[in-house]
């Protein structure tokens, strides 16, 4: 079963234009695909989704749109599965790993 992972708009949006998967995006295309975000918005959730470690960057440490294009970001490695159920909810239920002995 997964951690339980709640996201706001914005973090969904920054998470669908980085792409969950192997991916990598440099800023200025995170910028263009997220252009319903302000910039300060964008900046500021994409920080606090690197300080959750749900987003790895070239640096952390970014104030101005100038500094943003010139990094790169990828969604981390280890919190993959658990977005991608986060992002795209199945109502399914988990099939049951109990197994029927005779």
């Amino acid at each position: 079963m997964g951690r339980d992972i709640q996201l706001d708009g914005a973090e969904i949006t920054i998470l669908k234009a980085i792409g969950v998967g192997a991916s990598e995006v440099d800023g200025q295309t995170l910028i263009d695909r997220c252009e319903n975000l302000d910039i300060e918005e964008l900046m500021d959730t994409l920080k606090g989704l690197m300080q959750q470690g749900y987003v790895d960057g070239d640096s952390i440490a970014f104030y101005s749109e100038e500094e943003m294009v010139k990094l790169n970001f990828h969604v981390s490695s280890g919190w993959v599965k658990d977005l991608k159920d986060a992002l795209d909810p199945d109502d399914k239920p988990e099939k049951s790993k109990r197994v029927r002995r005779e």
